[in-house]
């Protein structure tokens, strides 16, 4: 992992974001991260699903992004919590649906499954992928 590229004061943070270049340990100090906000958030409630989203989405990232480098946020909403995973690949080679007989491609499924809303959003040539779970 590279640097903090913003951090708030623990007494004000609503959000957190961290820029990386991500490896195949990367996801377990993400979830400790996540982990972190959520229990000051008092939200640890939402840390099994959050947890294994944002796993999600990382291993996205090492198996698609040739650089592997990404942008995580994390932000405290009304509602719950927002974490978002950007590259610089566009969004059109995430859509793909699972093939059952294929060994991976369910990552998304399973992203779906355990958040309450997800998405794709396009960048300036690259995406957004984000989910949502409700407190």
């Amino acid at each position: 992992m590279n640097h903090v590229t913003d951090l708030y004061p623990a007494e004000l943070a609503s959000s957190y974001r961290m820029g990386f270049t991500v490896g195949e340990h990367s996801a377990g100090h993400m979830r400790r991260i996540l982990r972190m906000f959520l229990t000051r958030w008092e939200l640890d409630r939402l840390s099994d699903a959050a947890g294994l989203a944002l796993t999600e989405l990382v291993a996205n990232v090492v198996r698609h992004v040739p650089d592997r480098r990404c942008s995580v946020l994390i932000l405290r909403e009304p509602h719950g919590l927002r974490v978002e995973v950007a590259d610089a690949v566009p969004g059109s080679l995430v859509a793909k649906a699972a093939d059952p007989l294929e060994e991976g491609g369910r990552g998304l499924v399973l992203v779906e499954a355990v958040t309450d809303r997800w998405g794709v959003a396009e960048t300036g040539g690259g995406k957004t992928v984000w989910f949502e779970c409700d407190a």
